[in-house]
């Protein structure tokens, strides 16, 4: 019996990739996408393979439940929220809508489509989950000098860093793997959609990063970070943020005591 994955944003990039790649490996596909003449092409160029065409706009309530609905209904065996939008630039120059836009896109469409599918897999006995956020996830703590400023696309990534740690917690033992993908820059129309050349800048194609969620599954990872090298770096910033977690105490720092 074939696999069904469900991925967003699957008209370019690292969406795209992820579903050459997984109809490569037998999958049956539900591409998801703003883009209608995309995904159309899309199923054309891959005749071989059951592909479910979902047009839809997660920056929309409208957007988000039509795909939750479908997350809820299909047997999934792979879910990956990958669909994005940037919107690089500080807060205060952020237009509401663009903010509006960011925060649905990355904050709660993964949210609620995610909710939508756990249940099911858990009752399957198994599932897959990527949530595909970015090493900008982890530059919070970042001075002035590190541009453009992007806190609240920064801050959705890392929503889905925890998001996804604690989810996978959750989950332990019922045979569902939740990952968050943390890539680097990537060689995808991504940033030229937002007035952004980077082409000087040495990037990582949308293939390997597909390359490094799947064998990170593989892995055990919860973090995948494809560029990484060595994954003790990462180890120690939870750690650290364990153990500052664990550092809490009832009474009041001394730091913050009338002198």
């Amino acid at each position: 019996m074939s696999k069904l994955a469900l991925v967003t944003g699957a008209t370019s990039g690292i969406g795209e990739a992820f579903a050459e790649r997984l109809a490569a490996d037998g999958y049956d596909l539900i591409i998801v996408g703003r883009n209608k003449d995309r995904l159309e092409e899309f199923t054309a160029t891959h005749p071989g393979v059951k592909v479910r065409t979902v047009a839809a706009d997660l920056s929309t309530d409208l957007g988000v439940d039509t795909v939750a609905e479908i997350c809820a209904d299909e047997p999934l065996a792979m879910l990956v929220n990958n669909a994005g939008v940037a919107h690089y630039m500080p807060l205060a120059e952020l237009p509401a809508d663009k903010a509006r836009e960011l925060v649905h896109v990355k904050v709660v469409a993964p949210t609620m489509l995610t909710r939508a599918a756990v249940a099911g897999m858990q009752e399957r006995g198994h599932g897959k989950i990527i949530n595909v956020a970015g090493m900008i996830a982890f530059s919070g703590p970042a001075d002035k000098s590190v541009m453009p400023r992007r806190a609240v696309y920064a801050g959705s990534l890392a929503h889905l860093v925890a998001m996804s740690q604690t989810l996978s917690a959750e989950l332990e033992d019922t045979g569902v793997q939740v990952q968050v993908l943390c890539p680097g820059v990537v060689a995808t129309e991504f940033h030229t959609r937002q007035g952004l050349d980077l082409s000087a800048v040495p990037r990582m194609s949308a293939e390997d990063v597909v390359t490094a969620a799947l064998r990170g599954l593989e892995l055990g990872e919860v973090v995948c970070a494809p560029g990484v090298e060595d994954a003790g770096l990462l180890d120690a910033v939870f750690k650290s943020d364990l153990a500052a977690f664990g550092g809490q105490s009832p009474e009041l720092a001394s730091r913050y005591r009338a002198r």
